[in-house]
């Protein structure tokens, strides 16, 4: 069975999604119950949420959102990584009402959506280290020219579990694999950062491409970080954009071909459940 460390549910009547009127393909809702009956399917048994880069007012109601969800009879729903603001004043009192709720696993601030000096901000940084201890994880969700920036917030705090999101983002519609492919090794030399694989269908020529074009990607992302700092993810509803989750699903065990079976199991399962306490 799988675990799912990436899910995001689109509600808009819910929560407020401002950055959805870029993308119109992604601007509409995206239930949890779509995702649950093509997932089970699938082979999916378990699920963390991820934030949707939600209106800031509407972080905690996003989380709150997930949480009943989750109390639904046969929900999949395990956990929560809650967005935040690191950059703000006020983090430090967020990030203990996050301690005191369970169902919050680890907190992400999209790092691509913000200007590159963000994450570099002195009061960004104190508040990283605030998360030093916590068992609290920080998803990484940068470009490739920005993994750098991610392996600053690594050193920065080694006692936090980092993971990258999406294998660094590549674009393997251009088929570029530079400066990508070596800061992907770079980074995956921090024992704290671990990698996610997850939805880069999203980033592959949404017409043409093939398990081949996602494998080089794929499988140097596994290579850097080795079998047990890898966990998958669906990127649900995003995966849509490079074929759906079923596709992604089908796509995964292809590129898992020839893999052990232990191999298998860590990346699609028991990591995550070691990384999250699932």
């Amino acid at each position: 069975m799988i675990v799912d460390t990436h899910l995001h549910i689109i509600d808009k009547e819910a929560l407020r999604y401002p950055w959805l009127e870029g993308v119109p393909a992604l601007n509409r809702t995206f239930s949890y119950e779509e995702y649950a009956r093509e997932a089970r399917r699938g082979g999916i048994s378990d699920t963390l949420h991820m934030e949707v880069d939600v209106d800031p007012a509407d972080i905690e109601p996003e989380i709150a959102y997930v949480e009943r969800k989750s109390a639904e009879p046969g929900s999949l729903l395990r956990g929560k990584i809650a967005a935040c603001r690191p950059e703000d004043s006020d983090f430090p009192a967020f990030l203990e009402r996050q301690r005191a709720n369970p169902f919050v696993k680890g907190f992400r601030r999209v790092l691509h959506v913000v200007p590159d000096d963000v994450s570099e901000d002195a009061l960004f940084r104190e508040n990283i280290r605030r998360v030093n201890g916590t068992g609290l994880t920080f998803d990484l969700c940068v470009l490739p020219r920005q993994i750098p920036k991610a392996i600053a917030l690594a050193d920065l705090a080694p006692g936090v579990q980092f993971v990258l999101d999406h294998c660094g983002t590549p674009d393997i519609k251009g088929n570029a694999e530079h400066p990508w492919r070596e800061h992907l090794t770079e980074i995956a030399k921090r024992p704290n950062v671990a990698a996610k694989i997850s939805g880069v269908v999203a980033y592959a020529d949404p017409d043409r491409w093939t398990v081949d074009a996602l494998r080089p990607y794929v499988e140097h992302t596994i290579r850097s970080f080795g079998w047990d700092r890898v966990v998958w993810g669906s990127d649900w509803p995003v995966c849509t954009l490079g074929g759906g989750l079923s596709t992604w699903i089908a796509a995964t065990h292809a590129l898992l071909s020839g893999t052990s079976v232990d191999e298998k199991a860590k990346l699609l399962s028991l990591n995550a459940k070691r990384m999250w306490s699932l």
